[in-house]
């Protein structure tokens, strides 16, 4: 180095704080108590996140203040950032929530009488394919992280009122919800924790999948108590490829003897899932093709009529086909009801609001945005 030459002062990378939640309780005390601090502190932060909407380390008042300086340099409360929030006149809310690599993902919190419901996603994107969902368009491009999935459920509850918890969950989001069995179960475990989560009951937790038989048979052996809903669609192998392509690989016929066994070794009532597209699969032999299919099994059928998405080529049924649809199905000793639908105004529906958002000319999401939809 020549004389006079001028030397750039190297500055250290800032340490990324781990998220608080991707750690067990069990990690979270030991890191307290090599902090110096007593184990029960864990449980006081515990509340603050679960049940006092702290938004910070810095609120929990009650904590001493080196221990808060201590949390906020080590980790982060959230995992995901809230990029924009979307409010229905029906009382459904939709976050889309930034990841730390600036991927998007969605969250639904469905309010209605008693239940406050909130619709978790496991992946960023789908690799299924199904041809009428926006999630997939994409393709997949990472499964997330448990503290990601159980994030969402936090910053759902977050948009409570104090005093009002979320109820239930439905994994029925981006996704597919088996290709990321553990972290799945990992976040569950934890929001259904009656000592170190939100002491939700299994019972309330609705796992959707599109039909993967030895996933579905792995979530079975797991003695957990949650629902399974499989996204059906079609009443044939021929309907069923076209309108899921990895149907071809796995069979009709293969996904209903998994959701059987799921039933035998469980006890839990399997949930069908029919999106119903018209002109496609709501016609009265489609009706009669599920009813043969499903007469005589402990199950339950969920007609889902079609939210249109932009750029696909599929419609919302009739209302008067869709009330032949269930009465055809019923004739045959097959439970049938159909959802109600929520959230159109905000592209409530799996991945529209994240296509909407990266396709937008700015991608920047400096602040939460609020929209009131009339």
């Amino acid at each position: 180095m020549e004389a006079g030459d001028r030397v750039e002062p190297q500055t250290e990378e800032p340490r990324a704080r781990r998220p608080l939640f991707e750690a067990t309780a069990d990690e979270l005390r030991a890191w307290t108590v090599e902090q110096g601090h007593q184990a029960y502190r864990v449980r006081q932060i515990q509340q603050w996140a679960f049940h006092r909407r702290a938004s910070s380390f810095e609120a929990m008042t009650d904590l001493p203040l080196d221990l808060r300086r201590r949390l906020d340099a080590d980790w982060s409360l959230f995992a995901t950032a809230v990029a924009f929030r979307g409010e229905s006149p029906d009382a459904t809310d939709k976050l889309l929530l930034k990841c730390r690599d600036g991927r998007m993902i969605e969250c639904v919190l469905m309010t209605e009488e008693h239940r406050r419901t909130v619709c978790i996603s496991t992946q960023v994107g789908c690799g299924m394919g199904c041809v009428f969902c926006a999630s997939g368009l994409k393709g997949v491009e990472r499964n997330l992280t448990t503290a990601e999935i159980f994030d969402q459920v936090l910053q759902a509850q977050n948009l409570l009122p104090l005093g009002e918890s979320v109820s239930h969950i439905v994994v029925m989001g981006m996704g597919e919800s088996l290709a990321n069995l553990d972290a799945l179960l990992a976040a569950l475990d934890r929001v259904c924790s009656a000592d170190d989560g939100l002491g939700m009951s299994q019972r309330r937790v609705t796992i959707s999948t599109v039909g993967l038989p030895e996933k579905i048979r792995k979530l079975a052996a797991q003695d957990r108590q949650y629902h399974l809903a499989v996204s059906l669609h079609a009443p044939t192998e021929e309907l069923r490829n076209e309108l899921v392509p990895v149907n071809e690989k796995v069979g009709l016929t293969a996904v209903v003897q998994a959701a059987d066994d799921y039933f035998r070794i469980t006890g839990r009532q399997v949930t069908y899932e029919y999106v119903m597209l018209g002109g496609v699969n709501d016609r009265h032999e489609h009706a009669l093709a599920l009813g043969r299919l499903l007469r005589g099994r402990k199950s339950h059928v969920n007609l889902i009529p079609y939210n249109p998405v932009a750029g696909l080529p599929f419609e919302r049924p009739d209302p008067d086909g869709v009330r032949r649809f269930v009465a055809t199905l019923r004739d045959r000793g097959v439970s049938a009801t159909v959802r109600k639908t929520k959230g159109q105004a905000i592209d409530a529906a799996c991945g529209q609001l994240r296509r909407r958002f990266e396709s937008a000319p700015s991608p920047a999401f400096v602040s939460p945005v609020t929209v009131e939809v009339s």
